[in-house]
């Protein structure tokens, strides 16, 4: 289904981030960047990956996985800040030099990138949730050129409205996403459910491209 769903997307013109919060060591971090975004060979040939255009993946293994993740023509967003009220278990903890995990993370994010010609932005980006709008300006200061995928709007009680600093860098400096506000549109707003999607993710990007 998320094959066909990835085929139906590129179809349309679209780009696929695929949320996959991959992390391990670098050996089967490359196999897993092979089959979200590249080809996989084996012993009977090279099979085709999901064909996903960027992913998420999970810092907690150190840069060597992050950098094995790394796959040619594909993105990367990595989890900084994460939306989820337990984010503050592990990502708010004070680190021996005085900063959280979270920004030490950041730190490892904006070293990680390289600027592109045009955009002057990195390509390797952050994931930065929207129900903590308290440290965007902070995440924006340590990685000044990073794209920031930004989850939480709507259901987890994110506003775009609040997420500004994300946008410093210029309107693709931010991607807002949500799901449940959308799908469900149809359940708070009325109306046939494909067109109210489609009403509150136009009323969403337009909010969010008028705070760049």
């Amino acid at each position: 289904m998320l094959e066909l769903v990835v085929e139906q997307a590129h179809a349309q013109g679209l780009l696929v981030l695929a949320d996959a919060k991959r992390g391990d060591i670098d050996v089967s971090a490359t196999a897993y960047a092979q089959a979200l975004a590249g080809e996989t060979p084996t012993p009977f040939g090279t099979v085709a990956g999901l064909g996903a255009d960027a992913f998420t993946a999970s810092p907690y293994m150190g840069l060597d996985s992050l950098r094995a993740l790394r796959a040619p023509a594909a993105g990367l967003f990595v989890l900084v800040r994460t939306s989820n009220p337990g984010a503050a278990d592990v990502e708010d903890l004070a680190t021996d030099g005085g900063e959280r995990v979270w920004e030490r993370v950041a730190r490892l994010v904006h070293g990680l990138g390289t600027p592109g010609r045009a955009s002057g932005l990195h390509d390797v980006g952050a994931v930065v949730g929207a129900t903590a709008p308290e440290h965007l300006a902070r995440a924006r200061e340590l990685m000044p050129h990073t794209p920031f995928l930004l989850p939480g709007i709507g259901a987890q009680g994110g506003r775009v409205e609040d997420l500004a600093p994300a946008f410093a860098a210029g309107r693709s400096a931010g991607l807002v996403t949500a799901s449940r506000s959308i799908v469900g549109a149809y359940e708070h707003h009325g109306g046939e459910p494909a067109q109210a999607a489609r009403r509150e993710a136009e009323r969403l990007r337009a909010l969010a491209w008028s705070l760049g």
